[in-house]
Order: structure tokens, then sequence, then C-alpha cells
């Protein structure tokens, strides 16, 4: 009867998230366009390819994410407070936020949110970098001390110092769990930053990404976790319905660090880290395109791709963006399924 009432739960506040976001999105587009935060293009000639391509993109109000971290936040702080403010058994049943299960994703999700929204302010001032915005070296500052508070906290506060290894069993690595923990979340926010890069595509991934630790955390009677995930899957669906090409408007840094950050900590959370690599497929090739491109620049001063990341690179070979979406939506439900699959024969392995 439990499962059966989290299942019920689960969904009701995913539709009840998705309702809202798709009901605030008139007011979150009027107060962007108000506000003239349009996303600046950059034209400095280091990208030119990046540049052509997206020339018409240039004004397209930045700042999406608020949409999802913003309708989360709401919707767990409306059940948390009819839980506090009320004695029906029911609403304290519907509240979600759990101490061991959701305050640190959720903490981690609008403190990154914050920092990212810095970054589209300064995109949009043009400020920071050359282009607009923090440099990656600033981001990856953030992303490490974000991720070091986390390993703090599960370290110290959850006990956390285990990793799991599919059909191998759990290791007990001690302190070196914090530097393990440190990268995961820094590598996981780098690569969904890199995946934000044409109309849908970090949107769809993420949502599937989500919906599968969804499932992970469901088998594990991580009950609250598990109603997060789905719920941030709602608030990504209805961010999709105006993101897919044209997109009404763009996730931007405080949508992609916040999600990113979100995605690593519940890894962590579920001791899926391994998973984490299959589920987020797409992810793993974004970063990894940048990185090879990156390195090939330097020691061959040759480019491997003609523009990186590897979304451009098709967009560039002429793939309409609508194909690269898609195929790369496939591509991440298919691993996605495929992880779930192997979580699910590694529980009884």
């Amino acid at each position: 009867m439990i499962e059966h009432f989290e299942i019920i739960k689960i969904f009701f506040l995913s539709t009840i998230t998705f309702v809202a976001a798709i009901l605030l999105t008139p007011l979150l587009t009027n107060i962007l366009d108000r506000l003239n935060v349009g996303k600046s293009i950059r034209n400095d000639g280091t990208t030119p390819i990046y540049s052509k391509l997206h020339a018409k993109k240039a004004g397209t109000p930045a700042m999406g994410g608020i949409l999802i971290w913003g309708t989360v936040l709401l919707v767990t702080a409306i059940f948390f407070l009819l839980s506090v403010l009320t004695d029906d058994p029911f609403w304290q049943r519907m509240n979600f936020l759990s101490r061991s299960q959701t305050w640190l994703p959720l903490g981690a999700l609008f403190a990154a949110a914050l920092v990212g929204l810095l970054d589209d302010i300064y995109n949009v001032l043009q400020r920071g970098s050359k282009q607009g915005g923090l440099r990656v070296s600033h981001r990856l500052v953030i992303y490490t001390l974000i991720a070091i508070i986390g390993a703090y906290w599960f370290f110290f506060k959850l006990d956390f110092t285990a990793i799991h290894v599919p059909f191998i069993g759990d290791f007990d690595i001690g302190w070196w769990y914090i530097p393990v923990f440190i990268f995961i979340i820094v590598a996981t926010s780098f690569s969904v930053n890199e995946t934000d890069g044409l109309d849908g595509l970090a949107g769809g991934v993420l949502l599937t990404a989500f919906a599968g630790y969804g499932a992970i955390a469901f088998a594990q009677e991580r009950f609250q976790l598990a109603t997060l995930c789905i719920v941030i899957a709602g608030a990504l669906l209805a961010f999709l319905w105006f993101n897919i090409q044209p997109a009404r408007f763009f996730m931007g840094d405080t949508g992609s660090m916040s999600l990113g950050v979100t995605l690593g900590i519940v890894a962590m959370l579920t001791n899926t880290v391994f998973l984490l690599p299959i589920i987020g497929i797409v992810f793993v090739l974004e970063s990894f395109s940048v990185i090879v491109q990156v390195l090939s620049k330097k020691i061959r001063h040759k480019k491997v791709f003609l523009s990186a990341p590897i979304h451009h690179h098709f967009e560039a070979k002429g793939w309409p963006e609508s194909r690269i979406v898609m195929r790369f939506w496939v591509i991440s439900g298919v691993f996605t399924l495929i992880g779930v699959v192997l979580f699910l024969i590694d529980q009884n392995f």
C-alpha cells in the first residue's frame, strides 16, 4: 500500500509541477522580454562556424532555466507548508522535503541556479570574459566549491564512504570519497553546461536522465528522492514545450549549471555513480568532444571536429538542428533504459 501511495504521489506532484510551469511561462516570458535579457552570440572571430550558425538566435531571451528550478522550489515549498500548517496526514505524506534525501539536492539546485543566473546576467551585459559571462576557469572553481560543500555533507553528515561497483559490490574508500564526489559533481556540471547549445537538446536529455534516476531511487525505496527527480522531470517537460525549435527562451547557465550539479548529487545519493556515464551518455560525448578538440588544437594545432561540442560539428556538416536534437534524445532514452535495466539486474545479482 505504501508503494501504491508513493506512485500516486509522484505522478500527482509531477503533474502539478508541469501545469504550474506551463501557467507561469507567459509571466516569465513577459518579464524576460521587458528586461531585454536576450542571448548574446559571440562574434570575435574565435568561433566563426558557431557564430555564423547561431547568429539568427541572438536576442532570444536567456535565463529560461528559472522556470525549471523556480517551479520545483515553489511546489516543494507549498507542499512543505501544507504539511506544517495542517494536521491532515494526507498533506504530511505529500511533503517530500527530507533531510536525508532531498535537502542537499534542493540546496545545491538553488545555490548553483543563483550562480548560473549571475553568469547569464554577465552574458547579457557583456561583462566578465570576452564573450560575456564567467570564464570557464571561474565556472570550474564555482562548481568545485559547491561540490566541496556537498562532499562535506555526504562524508561528515550522512557518513557516505562507499562506492558501489555494479555486479562486484561496495568498496569503502574512506576519505577518498571526498575527491571522487568533487570530480563527479564538477564533471557532470561541466558536461550538462556544454550540452546546452541547441533548442531542446539539454532539456530533453536531462528529462530522460532525471526520469531514469527517479526510477532507480524508487526501486531503492528512496521515495522522497524519487519524487524530487520526477518533479524536476515534470518541470523539464513544461520547459521543453516552449524550448523546442524555435525556442521561446534558452535554458541558460541558471538552468544547466543547477541541473547538472543536482544530477551528479542524485547519482551519489543513489550510489550509482558508475551508471551515470551510461544514463548520461550524451553528456559524456559532449564533454569528451570538447576535451579532444582543445587538446588537439594545443598539441597538434589542428581541429578534430568542425566545431565543438559535437552537436555543433553535426550542425556544421549541414544536419538540421531538429534532426540532431531528436537523435540525441533517442540515444539518451535508449541508454537511460539500459542504465535502469543494469541497475535492476545488479540488485538481484
